[in-house]
């Protein structure tokens, strides 16, 4: 089945699409990416985005008209997947996330996506799976991260332990043994969130993010600072556990610049110091919640284009090798994408998508609600029933 899968990450950068031709059976499943894009947000719908994932309020009918203008891009991207390539005959939508709050003392998570998947089926004339985390989360899980289960069936070597080590907004971690053992999966804290905080801040918003790592390359990192950052609670808690802009977001970058000020540091020192604390937090967590550490570490996300980060990490790592998901012909750039058709595909079979080893979940369980498409008869046909 050729599937589409749509997401857009803690980065805010617009919307990730993959096209997929999906085939096999449990335990011999085969992928096929047809087509990959990212559709950028538009600047006014970015902005308003990140405002809400702020804190900002909105009144009842503004939020009914942020979460269609995020389903009608989303709905764009799915329609622009297909230019050029056969159409596509389901979809899966994460939307975007804009509160997330993880469970604790026996209180259930909280997690809202926004971009209803009912007007992208309406838009694109798809049967179009979203919602995905709140079935996790009604199990007690953190409804994230999900993408695991993916690495789980797509990287997992005969002869390596092997970390997949997401680095969008907000990094998280995979790991897949090469045995029967137990997958592991939490979210690991900072991935370009800080950074790209950072970097709109000095540029005064000319540019979004760091490219390559080019100008935290040309700072130095300051330490003290870092130690003292990862002393955090979130750092020192055992998966599972997840996280987002609620914890890593403006309120805990105007906390870093604060802190900075007595070290007298420039931008590009405060940007080499933000990328080591996303490099030693995901070294720390390996170290803290790994039974042992990895005999590879694959990137993938957005940040797997930053070189700074990617040596450093190879750096703290040594000689554990540090690459790309893609050296393995898993995209890195669509990954999650591709995670969220398979999730789609997955819901039709009735086939369960949560790891509960990752999410905290007491059972395994469907994923996504399904949105068929309607035609106008039958809406009014049962309007009237």
């Amino acid at each position: 089945m050729r599937v589409i899968g749509l997401i857009s990450g803690t980065s805010v950068d617009g919307i990730d699409g993959a096209l997929v031709e999906i085939s096999g059976s449990p335990g011999d499943w085969h992928l096929e990416l047809l087509a990959g894009t990212t559709l950028p947000y538009p600047v006014d719908l970015r902005s308003q985005i990140l405002d809400v994932c702020a804190g900002k309020s909105l009144s009842m009918p503004e939020l009914a008209e942020l979460d269609d203008a995020i389903a009608t891009v989303f709905a764009d991207a799915a329609l622009s997947l297909q230019q050029s390539s056969e159409p596509a005959e389901l979809i899966g939508s994460h939307g975007q996330t804009v509160f997330h709050r993880p469970p604790q003392n026996h209180q259930l998570g909280y997690s809202l996506q926004l971009g209803r998947g009912e007007l992208i089926a309406q838009l694109t004339g798809l049967t179009t799976v979203s919602n995905f985390r709140v079935a996790d989360i009604a199990a007690g899980g953190h409804g994230a991260p999900l993408v695991p289960i993916l690495d789980t069936y797509f990287l997992r070597h005969p002869n390596y332990d092997r970390c997949i080590q997401n680095l969008g907004g907000i990094g998280n971690v995979t790991y897949v043994p090469k045995t029967d053992n137990q997958i592991l999966g939490w979210d690991t804290g900072p991935g370009n969130a800080l950074i790209d905080l950072a970097v709109q801040y000095f540029s005064a918003g000319a540019q979004t993010y760091d490219r390559d790592g080019a100008w935290a390359a040309t700072g130095t990192p300051c330490i003290a600072l870092v130690e003292g950052w990862l002393q955090q609670d979130f750092f020192q808690q055992p998966p599972p556990k997840s996280t987002g802009r609620e914890l890593f977001g403006v309120d805990y970058w105007q906390r870093c610049l604060r802190e900075a000020e007595p070290y007298n540091l420039s931008p590009a020192d405060i940007l080499a110091t933000l990328t080591e604390l996303t490099v030693v937090s995901i070294h720390h967590s390996y170290c803290q919640f790994l039974p042992e550490l990895p005999d590879q570490i694959l990137l993938c996300g957005g940040g797997s284009h930053n070189h700074y980060l990617q040596q450093r990490l190879q750096t703290l790592f040594a000689p554990i090798p540090v690459f790309s998901t893609s050296e393995l012909g898993l995209n890195a750039d669509f990954k999650e994408a591709i995670a969220f058709a398979v999730l789609a595909y997955w819901r039709l079979l009735e086939i369960p998508g949560n790891l509960p080893s990752v999410t905290g979940a007491v059972s395994e369980v469907l994923l996504g609600e399904i949105h068929p498409v309607f035609t106008p008869n039958v809406i009014r046909s049962q309007s009237i029933t």
